[in-house]
């Protein structure tokens, strides 16, 4: 029986669907939005309430107190889906995202056919014009909304590939349509983001989340290997294409390859538009990168070359290719017959406009099977008639992943930038969590310690806002003191934990001000772990880039730390540490501190190209070059013949300060000068007046003049 009482949840419900279906016609947003195609299955349920709430409204009935929670529980379902179409990012997980878009979609689709199913028991009582259309009508139609669960598939892939029988590449297919993994870069970015949330897992020892996650990121491996084999065949080479000698980005054949901080090589436009994106993390190994140079691979560029030539194959210009219209391979399907290209995955949803519907499509819509009854036309004439924006999309259920999702009403997705997971949402909802942290960080008990830089570490590590908000919250001195801790964890996070804070300008000076550059150094010289020593150096470099703390930095005796990390640290130790010696070396005073601390040998013994830190090294030996010590020992430890070897090789940058320095060196003295003619140097430095940078140019015609001068000079004697 129907009680009179307030209708306030039923208003509520109605602003609800109506926020939600006008996100159709905001251009843009659900364009790229990987649940783009399921939006209209939350859309057709919104339709079907809307005239049926609004009659219910303009009669003098009031719902009872189930269908009062009801019209609560639809619509927070609808307010929290719309808030999930809005907060897409797309360096997100686009796995993670449509599955929690399906298990609010399939909340959304078994809620409003209990609310139906109550109203329809419920019809005697109510007015005769609040009938139409009828109740039983709308619950056939709910029950006719797609409610196809990609959650199932994924699980029954991650099954099947633990099983070692799969999966196969349908299933392949359909999951990376399904979520949205429509190129090889999307492929990438999602291994990067899930192998970053399973890095959270493991720090909250959650196993059962970490193995999910495991399968997950070996699947966008399989998709990733795939696509390689994909474009091979695309490639129509007549002998297979080396692995080393493509581009993991690109795919295609490398033809300036460079190496990032990581190890890896890619092509350089391709890996200099990841990082343009903001993606500081290796595509290929998911490790962080902790700079953005790109050394030239001399090695791998001269291996192409060869096999090109060989088998007469002439590779693709990156450039035309990245500023193709589809720079990035598209997922493909298998072809039928010969055609072994295959077809791009149907992706002709991103060209459709919002639009209003008519009874026709509406019915188009509704009726996705050959049994589904025709009566939508019907449905909606007999009704109010209300014209709402659309788009051909929608939203898939979730049931049965092996761990659970939040349910916290203002739930976001993990992102990257930088090396891990983006904390998004207002930076205020995260300040009581800091706050706590903090209150951690002086804590009694290492394991509280420990937890707290983990976890400051996480949410430090990609967000500029909360950069803003763990600085602004006071931080900075509880790191700064923990940097001294004897336990390895700790200091090695509390460290990384300053680093990612200093990528904010305005952080660098409350660090430095804290009486930071001198526990850095103390990291730098007994840290426990490698990652800790060149994380300080790289925190060092970044404090450097304000120049009054390039003096203080030197004074406070970073150098000598940094020119043994220079000589006996990893590879990754020995580029953090050039490139604080680099920024270091730019100040007059402390030239003469990097040399006398030996700096020159270990650079030009790095000048070997399987260091991969030609064009690092260089650019530190011409700061060097340009005062009396450094020319000596430049000279003295063999610099001149690997500094003429990069001039005829190298990078157009590494081309431009090898000149530069041997310029110097030349200058300096007439021995060096005719040690570097002997070298063969003037073939390279002609070449470089026609094709180097301006400053290449400029810096090779003065030491072509030089050369000329001196041998006027020597006629005339």
């Amino acid at each position: 029986m129907m009680v009179h009482m307030d209708v306030s949840w039923l208003r509520v419900l109605l602003d609800n669907i109506s926020s939600y279906l006008s996100l159709s016609s905001m251009e843009g947003l659900l364009h790229s939005n990987p649940a783009y195609e399921y939006y209209t299955r939350g859309e057709d349920i919104s339709k079907l309430l809307m005239p049926v709430l609004d009659n219910l409204i303009d009669s003098d009935a009031a719902p009872s107190e189930l269908l009062n929670n009801g019209f609560e529980e639809l619509s927070q379902y609808v307010d929290e889906l719309r808030d999930q179409f809005q907060s897409w990012q797309p360096l997100s997980t686009r796995i993670f995202y449509v599955l929690r878009i399906e298990s609010l979609a399939s909340k959304l689709r078994e809620s409003s056919l209990e609310v139906f199913q109550l109203l329809k028991h419920c019809e005697q009582h109510l007015p005769a014009d609040l009938l139409s259309p009828s109740f039983e009508e709308c619950i056939e139609l709910v029950k006719l909304v797609a409610r196809e669960e990609i959650s199932y598939t994924i699980d029954q892939a991650l099954k099947d590939q633990k099983k070692g029988v799969g999966p196969t590449l349908e299933v392949m297919l359909k999951i990376a349509k399904c979520v949205g993994l429509r190129s090889n870069q999307e492929i990438l970015i999602e291994g990067v983001v899930l192998s970053n949330i399973k890095e959270t897992a493991e720090i909250t020892d959650n196993d059962t989340e970490a193995e999910y996650l495991d399968g997950l990121i070996s699947l966008t491996t399989r998709m990733h290997d795939y696509l390689t084999d994909i474009k091979h065949a695309q490639l129509r080479c007549p002998v297979r294409v080396p692995s080393d000698f493509r581009c993991s980005l690109s795919l295609e054949l490398m033809t300036d390859p460079v190496i990032v901080a990581s190890g890896q090589t890619y092509e350089r436009v391709y890996i200099q538009k990841w990082i343009d994106m903001g993606l500081m993390v290796c595509p290929k190994t998911k490790q962080a990168l902790s700079h953005t140079t790109l050394t030239p691979n001399v090695i791998v560029r001269a291996f192409i070359a060869s096999w090109c030539e060989t088998h007469n194959i002439y590779p693709p210009d990156p450039l035309e290719l990245i500023q193709s219209s589809q720079p990035f391979p598209l997922l493909v399907e298998s072809g039928s017959g010969d055609d072994s290209s295959g077809t791009e995955l149907d992706d002709s949803h991103k060209s459709e406009k919002a639009a209003s519907l008519d009874d026709e499509e509406l019915h188009q819509i509704f009726s996705r099977s050959a049994s589904a009854p025709g009566i939508v036309s019907d449905v909606f004439s007999k009704t109010k008639r209300r014209t709402y924006a659309a788009d051909r999309s929608g939203a898939l259920t979730r049931s049965n992943i092996p761990w659970k999702f939040p349910e916290e009403r203002h739930w976001r997705q993990p992102g990257i930038i930088s090396a891990t997971i983006r904390e998004t949402g207002s930076s205020s909802c995260i300040d009581p969590e800091v706050k706590k942290l903090i209150e951690d960080l002086t804590s009694s008990s290492l394991d509280t310690q420990r937890e707290a830089t983990a976890q400051i570490r996480i949410l430090s590590r990609n967000s500029t806002d909360n950069r803003i908000v763990i600085a602004r919250c006071g931080a900075i001195p509880s790191l700064v003191s923990l940097l001294h801790s004897t336990d390895e964890g700790i200091q090695t996070d509390a460290v990384t934990c300053l680093l990612n804070l200093s990528i904010n300008n305005n952080n660098k000076s409350l660090i430095a001000d804290s009486g930071a550059i001198e526990p850095l150094i103390h990291v730098l010289k007994t840290g426990y772990l490698e990652e800790a020593k060149s994380n300080s150096a790289t925190t060092l470099f970044s404090l450097s880039v304000i120049e009054e703390y390039k003096t203080e930095i030197g004074k406070a005796g970073a150098i000598e730390p940094l020119v043994d990390l220079l000589a006996n640290g990893s590879l990754s130790g020995k580029k953090d540490a050039a490139t604080a010696l680099f920024n270091l070396s730019i100040h007059h005073e402390n030239k003469t501190k990097v040399i006398e601390a030996g700096a020159v040998r270990y650079l030009v013994e790095l000048m070997d190209p399987a260091f991969g830190m030609v064009e690092k090294a260089v650019v530190v030996l011409s700061n060097l070059a340009t005062v009396r010590e450094g020319k000596i020992a430049i000279g003295e430890e063999g610099g001149i013949p690997v500094l003429v070897d990069v001039v005829e090789l190298g990078s157009a940058r590494g081309k431009e300060n090898a000149t530069a320095a041997l310029l110097q060196l030349c200058t300096h003295s007439p021995k060096f000068c005719n040690t570097v003619i002997r070298e063969g140097v003037i073939p390279p430095l002609v070449a470089l007046t026609k094709s180097g940078t301006a400053r290449g140019k400029e810096k090779a015609q003065n030491l072509l003049k030089y050369f000329r001068a001196q041998k006027a000079n020597q006629r005339r004697d």
